[in-house]
């Protein structure tokens, strides 16, 4: 089985490219996903709590927008929660990579903006970033309705793209248009069958 990891900074049109990709018929693991799913199981909210105070806690459940806000703008309180969160999204992607093996998958899509920054990148066999120029992400980003000062708050946590780009295994360009964007996927595909010749010689 091949592991491809798939990443971009927010904007870069990650997410429309996996879901081509799950178009298709691979099968994808949505990290934020997990994260949501784990952040709401009892144990993570008790932690939150010990760690951040009542106020990120409403009921058995954690709020997350107010924990986002808070960790977009203080780097300490980022790292703590990251300290909570990332052991256990490993575990949660290990096990679900076992299943997935398990049951036969050769191509494994691991869907995450922070592939590099938690270091879950050295645990796949290829990455693949998806990339655009900033301009562009910033229109998208606008579009969404976000503000500049919310768009300078969430791009500086991730490692700068051009410096991903030159970690990556494939770059997946998406300047233009969907249909731009769907011969880019088609080019990937193409790559990945390389990939695995590679994997199969002995």
């Amino acid at each position: 089985m091949i592991t491809i990891g798939i990443t971009g900074i927010i904007g870069s049109g990650k997410t429309t490219a996996t879901s081509m990709l799950k178009n298709r018929g691979f099968e994808i693991i949505d990290l934020d996903r997990l994260s949501k799913d784990l952040i709401m199981k009892e144990e993570v909210v008790a932690e939150i709590r010990g760690q951040f105070g009542d106020e990120y806690v409403s009921g058995k459940t954690v709020d997350v927008a107010r924990l986002r806000d808070k960790v977009f703008k203080n780097s300490e309180a980022l790292r703590a929660l990251e300290a909570i969160m990332h052991p256990r999204v490993r575990d949660a992607l290990r096990k679900r990579l076992e299943e997935l093996e398990g049951a036969g998958e050769e191509i494994v899509f691991v869907d995450g903006p922070l592939l590099f920054e938690t270091g879950l990148y050295k645990k796949l066999d290829r990455i693949v970033v998806v990339t655009a120029e900033t301009g562009t992400i910033k229109e998208r980003l606008k579009d969404r309705g976000m503000t500049e000062e919310d768009i300078n708050q969430r791009i500086p946590h991730q490692i700068p793209l051009k410096e991903k780009e030159r970690m990556a295994d494939h770059v997946v360009n998406n300047n233009g248009t969907r249909d731009g964007l769907e011969k880019e996927v088609e080019k990937l595909l193409q790559r990945i069958k390389e990939w695995e010749v590679r994997a199969d010689a002995p």
